[in-house]
Formats: structure tokens, C-alpha cells, sequence
């Protein structure tokens, strides 16, 4: 691939995520991409010979972007609950800051359909979650840390799709997930006190 082909490959993926931030998942058509990076309709297939490549290299921008956020959120000066409790949050605040993004990075299509290592993208902000885990819960050992951290990262997950929807703000009468967080971490990682 020339310089000018990965330029306009590039120019594809960031139209993608601008148009996603902007419009949201069900605007992320080939042809809408095509048309606001200013090429053919036919021309990002030239890079993404499908759509769900395209959305893949899309995801994985979100990936990246998580990932940068929680390194910049993690205090290697902390203990590995606090260090947990960065994590979840700055997962929460990714999940509802960039809702378009964060549900294209989830779709089970996308995981699974192997392209451009997607999968091997999401993998090692799980692995982080597990080795943190393992610290805290040092009893819990190798496989039950990673059943406590994939038990976490589902709360958390459901805590941003009902935050997004709205409906845990009215079940639990508060604009402020914080106590939620708090009480999730609790439930998966014991009374805070030890780490």
C-alpha cells in the first residue's frame, strides 16, 4: 500500500468515527463514509473489501482510545482496588461519553468475525481487569479471578446500557453512578478496606 492509500485508508476510518460520534451507529453506511471523505461510493472498498472490515477498523479506534483513557486514569502509585475502580470508571464515563462508539466495539459480529484482530484489539484491557482482580483477590487465584473480572466488566456493562437508557437513574432516584459503581465493585472484589 502506497503512502497516498494508507492517507485516504486513514481518511476512511476517521470519517467513520467522526460520522459515528456525530450520528450514531445506523449512519455508518459505505456510501455515507464514501461520500463525506470526498471519494466514490465504490473507493473504500478498495480498503475494506466488506463493510463489517470497515466497521472492525472503526472499532478498533474505540479500542485504542479506551485503552489510552484508562492508562492515563491509572496511578501505578495506588493499590490495585483503586487502580479497578479507575478502570471502571473511566469504562463508565468512555460508555456514555461515546455511546455510538462504544456499541460498534461490543457487536458480537465484529468480535467475531476476525477482522483485523479485532478480538486480539479487546483482549488485553480484560487481561488488565483480571491480572487487577488477582491482586485484590489474590485467594480468588488464576480462574476465578478472570469469572470475578468478566462478573465486573457484565455489571459495569449493564450499568452503562441502563445509564444510557435512563432507566437506572429512575430506579435509583440519582443523576450520579458513583454509588452504583461503588456497590459493584464491592459485590466483586468484598468490603473495601485491605488493598
Amino acid at each position: 500500500m502506497t503512502e497516498s492509500d494508507t492517507g485516504l485508508r486513514e481518511r476512511l476510518v476517521d470519517v467513520g468515527v467522526e460520522l459515528l460520534a456525530a450520528e450514531g451507529l445506523p449512519a455508518l453506511t459505505l456510501r455515507e463514509i464514501a461520500r463525506r471523505a470526498g471519494v466514490s461510493h465504490g473507493a473504500p472498498r478498495r480498503y475494506f473489501p466488506t463493510h463489517l472490515e470497515l466497521l472492525s477498523a472503526i472499532a478498533r479506534r474505540g479500542f485504542a482510545d479506551l485503552a489510552e483513557r484508562v492508562e492515563r486514569a491509572s496511578d501505578p502509585g495506588t493499590g490495585p482496588r483503586a487502580r479497578v475502580a479507575a478502570l471502571a470508571r473511566t469504562y463508565l464515563e468512555f460508555a456514555l461519553d461515546s455511546p455510538g462508539m462504544y456499541e460498534l466495539m461490543f457487536r458480537h459480529d465484529l468480535l467475531e468475525s476476525g477482522h483485523l484482530g479485532l478480538r486480539e484489539t479487546s483482549l488485553p484491557l480484560f487481561e488488565r481487569l483480571v491480572g487487577l482482580v488477582g491482586e485484590v483477590r489474590p485467594e480468588a487465584g488464576g480462574a476465578d479471578a478472570r469469572r470475578v473480572a468478566g462478573a465486573l466488566w457484565a455489571n459495569l456493562h449493564g450499568i452503562a446500557q441502563l445509564w444510557r437508557w435512563r432507566s437506572l437513574q429512575l430506579a435509583v432516584g440519582s443523576d450520579d453512578f458513583g454509588p452504583l459503581l461503588d456497590a459493584a465493585l464491592a459485590a466483586h472484589l468484598g468490603a473495601e478496606g485491605g488493598r
